[in-house]
């Protein structure tokens, strides 16, 4: 979810999303989202139904950006030490900052449990659930989730570690297209629509599968390899189409489209004329705390529900009030992502297998 080249549409696309999937989680949990229907009713029924979307285009950049990094392998021979390596370095890239999300939330909820007693805060964490997460297997073994994005960060590792096998076993990249399409069509059209494989890399490998495809058709220097990977990401599409005759998925073509506007425009850095400009620069800033921001938002939804019930603010069942600390934990999220990037994200990315 991190990527350092000044790139216009990865980093309004990490900044949109990053943005959606908080004020979706705003618009799902306690008492400040039930207070805030009654004064915005079109506006959080919207977000609860349809901010989770913004997954879609996580996923779909995650492949992207994974299938840039990992290419730089192309012409490696095969080795089981340096697959390894890339799994480790990955698992390290995402752990530190998970980890000190994870705890914050855990002190942020032993918090809320004094005042508030809602389903969303959950039961006490064991230590084999706190652990569980630290290993992203928390899903696999049917724990309860400590935090709303922690499964995201789960089924990031599994996807990338799934790719890096596939890339680095393919020398023919041809092969692993024809591999990895029908992977993904098999997940969009079959394991995407049962509950049962969501906490496996086959239920979201459709849409990282059609990032892959897009840096393929787009990045790729093999001229083959690019002609393969555009036939591949077009016949996903008509697939997606037809499908939709018996039953819409609209997160399938969601992720199709963001597919398509990587492939076209994902490799774009930022105009001239407005790569100083004020705007830019906040996109760009944004785009590179945004996984801090995922990470520790839903800390402060408990913090914010906590303090509403707290002080009694609850029991004016103010809409207006409940908005203004839905935008609170907006502003405390960002600020937080601020340091938590630049005190843990950042020395973090050094520890390296």
């Amino acid at each position: 979810m991190k990527q350092s080249s000044p790139l216009i549409l990865i980093d309004f696309l990490k900044v949109f999303a990053a943005l959606m999937i908080i004020l979706h989680h705003l618009s799902s949990y306690g008492q400040i989202a039930e207070d805030a229907r009654g004064v915005l009713p079109g506006v959080m029924t919207w977000l609860f139904e349809y901010g989770r979307y913004a997954v879609q285009i996580f996923l779909v950049m995650a492949g992207y950006l994974a299938a840039q990094s990992l290419s730089r392998h192309a012409n490696t021979k095969f080795s089981a030490h340096g697959l390894l390596k890339l799994i480790l370095n990955r698992y390290l890239r995402l752990f530190t900052p998970y980890a000190a999300a994870l705890i914050f939330t855990i002190v942020c909820a032993y918090i809320a449990r004094l005042w508030v007693n809602d389903e969303f805060v959950g039961e006490s964490e064991t230590l084999a659930q706190f652990l569980a997460h630290l290993f992203f297997i928390q899903g696999i073994l049917g724990l309860d989730s400590i935090s709303a994005g922690a499964w995201y960060v789960a089924i990031d590792w599994q996807l990338y570690s799934v790719l890096a096998i596939l890339f680095l076993s393919f020398p023919s990249y041809q092969a692993l297209i024809w591999l990895l399409s029908i992977l993904a069509v098999s997940s969009l059209l079959f394991f995407n629509r049962s509950t049962d494989y969501e906490a496996y890399f086959i239920y979201f490998i459709g849409s990282y599968g059609l990032g892959v495809l897009a840096y393929l058709a787009s990045g790729f220097q093999d001229a083959g390899v690019k002609r393969v990977a555009k036939i591949a990401l077009i016949l996903i599409g008509l697939l997606i189409a037809a499908a939709s005759l018996q039953e819409i998925w609209l997160r399938n073509f969601l992720a199709w489209f963001v597919a398509l506007a990587l492939y076209l425009w994902g490799s774009t850095q930022y105009p001239q004329g407005i790569a100083q400009s004020g705007l830019s620069r906040v996109i760009a800033w944004g785009s590179q705390r945004s996984y801090c921001a995922f990470l520790i938002h839903f800390a402060f939804i408990l913090l914010a529900n906590t303090l509403y019930i707290a002080i009694g603010l609850h029991a004016r069942e103010s809409g207006a009030l409940a908005i203004v600390l839905m935008l609170g934990v907006l502003a405390c999220s960002i600020f937080t992502a601020n340091y938590v990037y630049r005190w843990i994200e950042i020395p973090a990315n050094k520890l390296k297998v």
